[in-house]
Parts: structure tokens; sequence; C-alpha cells
């Protein structure tokens, strides 16, 4: 294995790693403070530690020289996610076991090639349709409990909201399309257009209360590890490797490593028709990622 290959794989790792840790971070941190209020300090976070790096890599004012169009598009980015994607996504957590609500959340690549038809005239094949049955399979497993008879009593609106935000973020995904900007400029932006949209509203809901600490620890890791510099590590995995493909299947451990931490940290006792959902979800997944390789 080259040093590149090395290199590739232990970003990737990384990345992997602390992605498996944010689900559990969302259902600890919703203990201490509302959804409005975990997006704040999270956005804050992340919008910190995105201008520390750029600062330190001296590209801060390459800022400074877009034209106007691309500040629109910033806010554009801004309103989808941060603001309206993870206000949907940290309710969703707020009414859902974290078990339940990151599967269905991982659904969003099907509802990304599904968007794209629509919106980018994509043309789907008879197989991606059939991978996103596979996944939806296991989103009605989920959501049943592992029985069509006596489904389980979790909250519609939290199994809503959680298939909801993969809608949101397939769409500020094709808005990103036609962006040309380095990724980590164009992240640290719609992160700083987005908080005036999250501070207005926290001000008009539950407002900005003193809080355990333990929450503001929480929202400060994920605004860190969520919507910070876990994606300045995914991209040096994507420049350091020969095949992206290959990489990109490391993102697939993420929800099993997820649910053995949101059993041990939070508390949630797995239950068989969640995994299996989530087996189902995951093998729809790859065998699309396989079809349009």
């Amino acid at each position: 294995m080259t040093a590149s290959r090395r290199r590739a794989y232990l970003y990737g790792l990384v990345t992997v790693a602390l992605w498996s840790t944010v689900a559990s971070a969302f259902k600890i941190s919703l203990r201490y403070m509302g959804p409005f209020q975990l997006l704040f300090y999270a956005d804050m976070t992340s919008t910190l530690a995105l201008g520390a790096i750029l600062a330190f890599t001296s590209r801060m004012r390459n800022l400074l020289g877009y034209p106007v169009r691309l500040y629109l598009l910033s806010i554009m980015q801004g309103a989808l996610n941060p603001f309206l994607y993870y206000t949907i996504l940290f309710t969703a957590y707020d009414l859902l076991p974290a078990q339940v609500a990151q599967p269905l959340n991982y659904t969003w690549a099907i509802t990304l090639s599904i968007m794209s038809a629509f919106l980018l005239g994509q043309r789907i094949r008879p197989l991606e349709i059939a991978c996103g049955v596979i996944s939806y399979a296991g989103v009605l497993i989920i959501v049943s409990g592992g029985s069509l008879h006596q489904w389980a009593s979790f909250d519609p609106l939290g199994v809503f909201l959680a298939l909801a935000s993969t809608v949101v973020w397939s769409l500020s995904w094709i808005v990103n399309t036609v962006d040309r900007r380095d990724p980590i400029e164009s992240i640290f932006l719609s992160c700083a257009a987005g908080l005036p949209f999250i501070t207005c509203s926290c001000a008009l809901t539950t407002g900005f209360p003193p809080v355990d600490v333990r929450g503001l620890a929480g929202a400060a890791y994920v605004g860190m590890f969520e919507m910070g510099i876990t994606f300045v590590f995914w991209l040096k995995t994507l420049k350091f490797t020969d095949t992206t493909a290959r990489v990109a299947n490391l993102v697939f451990l993420s929800p099993f490593a997820s649910f053995i931490l949101i059993h041990v940290l939070v508390g949630e006792r797995i239950m068989p028709s969640s995994l299996a959902g989530l087996v189902l979800i995951v093998a729809g997944l790859v065998l699309q990622g396989r079809v349009k390789s």
C-alpha cells in the first residue's frame, strides 16, 4: 500500500469515527437544551472553527473577492443548510430515539437520486429504483418496530421530520452543484450566512437562557465535528486517494458504529427492527453506488 493511500485511509477512518459519534452527541445535547439553542451554539462553533482554518491557511482574504451573486448564493445555502436542515433534523432527534432518527436521515442518498431526476433531469435506472425500494423497506421496518400489525409508538411528526431532512439536505446539495468556490470557504460562508436566521429563530422561540455546561459542551462538539472540521478530514481523504469509490465505502461503517455508541453513550437498547432496517438501508445504498459506478 502506498503512503498516499495509507494517508487516505487514515483520514477516512478518522472521518468515519467522528461522524459515528454525532447521533449520540445530538441526543445527549438535547437533554440540556432545545433544538434551536443546540443549532445556535453549534453553528457559532462551526463558524469559528472554519474561520480559524481559513485564517491559519491565509485564505480569509479570498472571501472578499467574490461576485455579489456568490454572496447571495451563500445566503441561500445558509438558509437551507445549516438553518432549515438542522432545525428539522434536531427536532426529529428531539422527538425520536436516536436509533430511529439516524437511519431515517441516512436515506438522503436515495432522496438525492430522486430529486436529481426531477430537478436536474438525471435518468434513474430501474436497478436504482430497486435499490430505493430496498432502502425504504428498511425505513418501513424501523418505523413499524418490526410489526405491521401493531406499529411502534414513535412520534409521527418525528418520523416525518427525519425523512423531510433528507429532502432539505438533497436540495442544498443540488444548490451547491453550481458553487465552484473552495469548499471550506463556501461552507464557512454558509455557516456564517445561516447564523442570522438561527439567531432570530432562537430569540423568537426558546431564547438564550443560561444552559447547562454539558449542553454547551455537546453543542460545541456538534459544531466542531458534525458541521465543521470533519469535512476538512473528508476532503483530505479524497485528496490522497487514487480511487474515490474505495474510500467512499468507509462511510457505510459509520451508521453501525453509531448504533454501538447510541447504546453505550445514550443508553438506548437497540431494537432488532432498528438494526434490520439499517442493514436494508445500507444495502440499498451500497447497491445504488455500484449501479452508478
